[in-house]
């Protein structure tokens, strides 16, 4: 690495896919990276996060951002509304830009909208980042960290040894509830759990597949707010995060591939007993089960929640009391700082990077097509499959 010159990264975002992202640029070993600051419209949270990290500048703006010429990335860890707008404008300021999921989507008032306008309004969205990234000759990552995370990386080493036909997979992403509150609703989350959470083993699956040039061709959908069905309303306490708007709280989508293959994807905010990330490939030759979270590694027990006090147990977890399954290193079993090593070497040396936009345009063809199939209560082919 000596000689070259730093990835200079602008965090743009202090809550808690922010502090995700600094901690990641922190691990990454294949080129110089520097951390220069932070922006957010919370200016507390953002000095918060710059003196924990040792950053050296806590911007007022997003326009302070793009004028700095020492920064060379923006990494966007904002809510979903954002993604579009703020990428463009990075790009035009000459930055290459990091997304977190989703890439972007439709952000308006749900039941007003079509779902089939909704559909063509994300890709719309994506396009025009898809072209500014073109035109401007930068790199647009998609912050997908399955693609990154270890049991998948070795899933797909092991299918590529195996040499099969991948034939139907299951992936589900669950935990008990988003904590950020513009995720609970569609005019800046643009969707719910099948959105937030379904991404990440959809983006999986088309990965997986893509690999054998198969990409979707149709999808069918449900999906329901469990935590407004009168019979959990009248429960108390609750035990599951409540107060979505307009979103919903769980989705399944089964996609079918240009070769008649499946992928089933579950996800969901109504699950208690941390994060559940796990996928499971079917192929013509073998079986392979990735579990990121939770895995066996270390298995731990505690009469009470106080006894682990002050030690990280697992995101998402709502006890520490009773057998719990502790990651040595959670942020490395979900792959984050793999994923940020991929791009920061990428932007260095030029070249695409594992997860790239196009990834996170064709996840959003899928779940926007998943929500007209629900709203329309049909299978729907998806555009790119009609052309």
């Amino acid at each position: 690495m000596s000689g070259e010159d730093p990835v200079v990264v602008a965090l743009v975002g202090a809550g808690f896919a922010g502090r995700l992202h600094a901690a990641g640029w922190r691990r990454v070993t294949s080129v110089p990276v520097v951390v220069r600051g932070v922006a957010s419209a919370g200016g507390e949270r953002a000095a918060a996060l710059a003196a924990d990290f040792d950053l050296a500048r806590v911007w007022a703006d997003f326009d302070a951002v793009l004028s700095d010429p020492h920064v060379t990335v923006v990494d966007l860890a904002v809510p979903n509304h954002l993604h579009e707008p703020m990428a463009i404008a990075a790009l035009r300021a000459g930055k290459h830009v990091v997304v977190e999921k989703p890439l972007t989507g439709s952000f308006v008032e749900r039941g007003v909208t079509a779902a089939a306008a909704m559909l063509d309004e994300a890709l719309r969205s994506a396009d025009a980042m898809l072209d500014e990234a073109r035109a401007a000759e930068k790199l647009l990552c998609y912050a997908e960290n399955w693609l990154y995370a270890p049991p998948v990386v070795k899933a797909e080493r092991l299918l590529s040894a195996a040499g099969g036909v991948i034939l139907r997979m299951q992936g589900e992403e669950s935990h008990s509830g988003t904590h950020a509150l513009a995720n609970r609703r569609w005019q800046t989350a643009g969707g719910g759990s099948l959105l937030g959470k379904g991404c990440h083993p959809l983006a999986a699956m088309l990965h997986l597949k893509g690999r054998d040039g198969q990409r979707a061709r149709s999808v069918v959908a449900e999906t329901a707010s469990l935590t407004k069905v009168d019979a959990f309303a009248a429960e108390s306490p609750h035990h599951l995060r409540t107060g979505y708007e307009d979103v919903e709280d769980w989705g399944c989508l089964l996609v079918t591939f240009t070769d008649g293959t499946v992928g089933e994807v579950s996800a969901a905010d109504t699950v208690l007993g941390g994060v559940r990330n796990q996928l499971t490939v079917f192929a013509s030759n073998a079986v392979v089960e990735a579990n990121l979270n939770p895995n066996t590694a270390v298995r731990a027990y505690a009469p009470d929640p106080a006894v682990f006090e002050g030690e990280h147990l697992s995101e998402k977890l709502e006890t520490g009391a009773g057998w719990s399954y502790p990651s040595p290193d959670e942020e490395w079993m979900q792959g984050y700082p793999q994923e940020l090593d991929d791009f920061a070497e990428a932007i260095a040396r030029g070249r695409a990077p594992k997860s790239g936009g196009r990834l996170g345009r064709d996840v959003l063809e899928v779940i926007y097509a998943a929500y007209v199939s629900v709203e329309e209560g049909r299978r729907v082919t998806l555009p790119s499959a009609l052309t």
